[in-house]
């Protein structure tokens, strides 16, 4: 099995299992709904937001969101390009991989920005129905992302003795979050704690390609 095909098998598992779990959570719950998986610092939460990985952005209005929305495709097509050009450079497979990820998770994100605004109807206060008689709850491009994985994993007050948010009720981690966002999260992580040297070590401008044949001639 070549490495495109293997890429191709990988990012449709991660785009399935991102959609089937999207996809039950909008037809079983309503926002703001949730159930513990895992004691208390695991839990299934509903949310939607606008906004970009981990709810960053939630408030950014319908012309905010169109431009998020095609900043969010640019950049899809051009990690496309760069995964296109690591294979031709033969760069090694778990950077190519760790790309992978970061592509789907956009990927995941966009499909929800595109069409679950048609697909669905609204879930404040009712759970969700897929294709509904009366149509979705917005247009294409304003689709809500759909969140769900939280993990609360310490509750309480901070310590007076902390500036600025001494004695104040904190909770880590607080984002809710999806599989897309976690796929960026753990692509990114990857290239940063295994693979840094490969992008430090390239001289700029200068392909994998033409720095095999330099050594050659050297």
């Amino acid at each position: 099995m070549s490495l495109r095909t293997k890429l191709i098998l990988f990012a449709l598992v991660l785009l399935i299992l991102d959609q089937v779990f999207k996809f039950w959570i909008k037809t079983h719950l309503i926002i703001g709904e949730e159930f513990d998986v895992w004691g208390d610092w695991f839990k299934i939460h509903f949310l939607e937001n606008n906004g970009m990985a981990f709810g960053m952005g939630a408030d950014s209005g319908v012309f905010g969101k169109i431009l998020l929305t095609l900043f969010r495709i640019a950049a899809v097509g051009g990690i496309f390009w760069y995964i296109g050009r690591l294979i031709r450079e033969k760069a090694p497979a778990g950077i190519v991989f760790s790309f992978v990820l970061i592509l789907c998770g956009a990927l995941g994100n966009i499909i929800d920005s595109l069409f679950y605004g048609m697909l669905f109807n609204g879930s404040e206060g009712q759970i969700a129905s897929f294709l509904p008689e009366g149509g979705g709850y917005a247009s294409f491009l304003q689709g809500k992302v759909v969140d769900m994985l939280y993990f609360p994993l310490w509750k309480g007050v901070l310590p007076e003795w902390l500036p600025f948010w001494g004695g104040e009720y904190f909770i880590f981690f607080r984002p809710v979050f999806n599989l897309a966002d976690s796929y960026i999260t753990i692509g990114v992580l990857i290239l940063i704690l295994f693979h840094w040297r490969f992008f430090s070590s390239k001289p700029a401008g200068i392909p994998a390609s033409a720095e095999t044949e330099q050594e050659k001639t050297a």
